[in-house]
């Protein structure tokens, strides 16, 4: 390890995953999420991957995230679904980027940026983007007219689950089936219709529509109180780092700020290299747990932004012993689960604020690859230089 933490990111056990959800909701089309940076595993890296697969879409929020993934070579098509107002949608068109639109000022801009490729957002109740029942009229009618004048072609219609309970998403299917009804009324027929992700995707084969999403059942965690091995999925995301320091103290000593934590008799204080500006949520203070030597420790006391201390008492634990931070359960290592419950959040949260000092490597079926930064860094200037390069051409008429 040549940086003081590590993020192994397992591209075979992402491809095993998608491949798996693929199996089970055909006929069905897969969008995989990769926003927020693939929650937080990388999204260049994991895009190429998908880029290789049976999946249909990749998806992303932002119109940047969007370009990013284009810039690094994916041929997939890509959909960009949250904008602000007033976003100029020229790179768009040129990238061949679908975009997610949730108001008749939206599509009217796709429109005049030549953007063609749109999927009209759906408010069903989430109360998130997307176009309310009383916006429906205009908005359809707007994506109605630009339709047959040929400037936009309206592939896909899409909305997002509360996941609260059966019946609420229930109510929001009827509500999502009400808006199809009513763009058909404007001679508006998407092909390509998507309103679940991970966990209704995988348990409710009449919410599948056309298409679902899959974002964290994609890296390999559960979107409820079900475990990996129960979904068939095999967690992606490996964190580890190496023991820094360890100290004999008496009973007594503190341990961190606040002193939350005494040596509740004479023990040993290991120094663990990985905080809260590293993701680690400060609210898992006490919590949580590393797997050092085969056993799990809590931590103890407050999580600082660049450490922790665990007590190890009378274990035989030295410098430079691993530390696994999150990784898979059943190979004994503790959970991005097990770090949420200790935080009073979720595991999507956990994986996705891990940050950018851990340097990350990306493990195959053949091997390793070294960490991404240098060979990421340039490929990702030789393809925004390709781009810029074609987008030269093309504002020269070539």
């Amino acid at each position: 390890m040549t940086s003081l933490q590590e993020v192994r990111v397992d591209r075979a056990a992402y491809r095993h995953n998608l491949e798996t959800i693929l199996q089970r909701v055909q006929p069905a089309k897969v969008l995989a999420v990769l926003k927020a940076n693939a929650y937080g595993h990388g999204a260049v890296e994991l895009a190429k991957v998908a880029d290789q697969t049976d999946v249909s879409y990749l998806g992303v929020v932002s119109l940047e995230e969007a370009l990013r993934l284009r810039k690094a070579g994916i041929g997939k098509p890509i959909i960009a679904w949250l904008h602000l107002p007033g976003t100029d949608f020229t790179d768009a068109a040129r990238h061949d980027i679908t975009l997610g639109l949730s108001t008749a000022d939206q599509i009217e801009a796709a429109a005049a940026a030549g953007a063609r490729t749109v999927h009209l957002a759906i408010d069903t109740g989430l109360g998130r983007n997307g176009a309310t029942r009383a916006q429906w009229p205009h908005f359809f009618e707007t994506a109605a007219r630009l339709q047959a004048a040929g400037q936009i072609d309206v592939e896909g219609m899409m909305s997002h689950l509360s996941n609260t309970s059966v019946d609420d998403d229930t109510d929001q299917l009827r509500v999502f089936d009400d808006a199809l009804q009513t763009a058909a009324e404007y001679g508006i027929h998407p092909r390509l219709r998507h309103i679940a992700a991970t966990g209704v995707a995988l348990d409710r084969p009449e919410a599948r529509y056309d298409m679902v999403r899959i974002g964290i059942g994609s890296y390999g965690l559960s979107p409820d109180e079900r475990t990996s091995v129960d979904l068939g999925l095999t967690p992606v995301m490996r964190v580890s780092t190496q023991v820094a320091q360890i100290k004999r103290v008496p009973e007594g000593t503190p341990a961190s700020y606040g002193y939350l934590y005494r040596a509740p008799r004479e023990t040993t204080f290991a120094l663990v290299p990985f905080g809260y500006a590293d993701g680690l949520p400060r609210q898992a203070s006490e919590g949580g747990g590393v797997l050092v030597g085969g056993k799990i420790y809590p931590v103890a006391g407050r999580i600082a932004m660049d450490q922790f201390v665990i007590d190890v008492g009378d274990d035989d634990v030295h410098i430079g012993d691993e530390a696994v931070i999150l990784g898979d359960p059943e190979r004994g290592e503790p959970s991005a689960t097990l770090w949420a419950e200790s935080a009073g959040t979720i595991n999507y949260e956990i994986v996705t604020r891990i940050g950018d000092r851990p340097q990350r490597v990306y493990v195959d079926q053949d091997g390793v690859d070294q960490n991404d930064t240098a060979r990421a860094s340039a490929a990702e200037g030789d393809a925004e230089s390709r781009l810029g390069a074609a987008d030269r051409s093309q504002a020269h008429g070539a």
